[in-house]
């Protein structure tokens, strides 16, 4: 290859470099996208197993109340009407997510709105305080110590892997609480799962771009980047900037898939396991991503880990101390206007699918003038 072979080198395929990518070919620019994984996606790649999508990294279910995404994403696949609505098992019992009427009857026994607002009301105001320190005080001010302890405590502790008085408020500022019997876990107007997958959607926006998997940026960075008049980076930032001012932190997954000699194991797509004694978070059933009438399922084992150098990263712990490492590395980045820095792990904050989409596009707006 020859220098500035591309008018864009794009490093990583997940919605960010794949949106990127599309709009930047579809404005006749040279686009060469690369990942150092085997295969495109990022995060949202599904594997195809007994004829079911399987979300290879955890359940992604696109949900948006911007007309605008929902449009655009339906531009390259069509999306099924999926609704969310998880499951807890705690303590021996299954109870219905968010918490809504059907939880506080299963929970109390109350049967109206009044019923369960008075309940609601005689919790927080026992338990709550007026300026919590902790999530712990966060939780218990905002619904109180019934549904705290069963419901929020233990599957939070195992999913930071510290004790919820450790943990800082601000994860859970805000619950939600319905009074109605609604179990749609998402208030957003559009929701569903792409037909086929979420490859289709990949596949879509990559049409007629070149892209090379396998292949480490920071194998041979030198060489990439004399590729391309710009870079467009989606990775750890902290990585980019080899690691100048400390390494950024996060929580990882692992994941445990299993097929099964079963046409339904759990009736539902996702079903929490709050109990501590339980080592995993949650167990998803893919098939029921798409309404699945295959004779086979395959269920997927969700366990919390702290993350290192060897593991993928996927939560931003988002403290005190990390956003100060994080501004640093952000501060140099504004100053290279020849790399654009964008996604969860260029931008160090946890996003839904939506956002990321349309952070790309903003960034796409900013970057060309049509």
């Amino acid at each position: 290859m020859t220098k500035e072979a591309y008018d864009y080198l794009i490093v990583g395929s997940g919605l960010f470099g794949a949106v990127f990518a599309h709009e930047a070919h579809k404005r006749g620019k040279k686009v060469c996208v690369i990942d150092k994984r085997a295969h495109l996606g990022g995060n949202v790649y599904c594997k195809e197993i007994e004829g079911i999508q399987v979300h290879q990294y955890g359940a992604h279910i696109f949900h948006t109340n911007d007309e605008a995404i929902w449009n655009y994403v339906n531009q390259f696949v069509a999306f099924n009407n999926y609704i969310n609505s998880p499951i807890a098992l705690a303590k021996g019992k299954l109870y219905n997510l968010p918490f809504n009427m059907n939880t506080f009857y299963q929970l109390w026994g109350v049967k109206t709105p009044a019923e369960a607002r008075i309940k609601l009301q005689e919790e927080t105001e026992r338990y709550g305080t007026q300026s919590p320190r902790n999530l712990e005080e966060q939780a218990l001010s905002l619904v109180g110590k019934d549904i705290y302890e069963t419901l929020i405590k233990e599957y939070t502790e195992k999913q930071w892997g510290k004790p919820a008085t450790e943990l800082p408020s601000f994860i859970i500022k805000r619950l939600p609480v319905r009074l109605r019997f609604d179990n749609n876990y998402f208030n957003d107007r559009f929701q569903g799962i792409p037909v086929g997958g979420y490859n289709r959607l990949i596949d879509g926006l990559l049409a007629g771009v070149e892209t090379r998997v396998n292949t480490d940026y920071f194998a041979d960075r030198a060489y990439f980047d004399a590729l391309a008049d710009k870079v467009v980076y989606t990775g750890k930032i902290d990585e980019y900037f080899n690691y100048e001012y400390g390494h950024l932190s996060y929580r990882s997954l692992r994941f445990e898939t299993e097929v099964l000699d079963t046409d339904n194991y759990q009736g539902n797509a996702v079903v929490n396991y709050n109990d501590k004694t339980v080592p995993f978070t949650r167990i998803i059933e893919h098939k029921h991503f798409e309404f699945g009438t295959q004779p086979k399922t395959v269920i997927t084992r969700e366990y919390p880990q702290n993350w290192d150098m060897s593991k993928e990263a996927y939560y931003p712990i988002n403290d005190e101390h990390n956003q100060h490492i994080f501004k640093q590395y952000q501060t140099k980045a504004a100053a290279m206007p020849q790399v654009i820095f964008g996604g969860r792990l260029a931008e160090y904050r946890y996003y839904d699918m939506h956002q990321i989409i349309a952070s790309a596009l903003k960034t796409v707006k900013m970057t060309f003038v049509d």
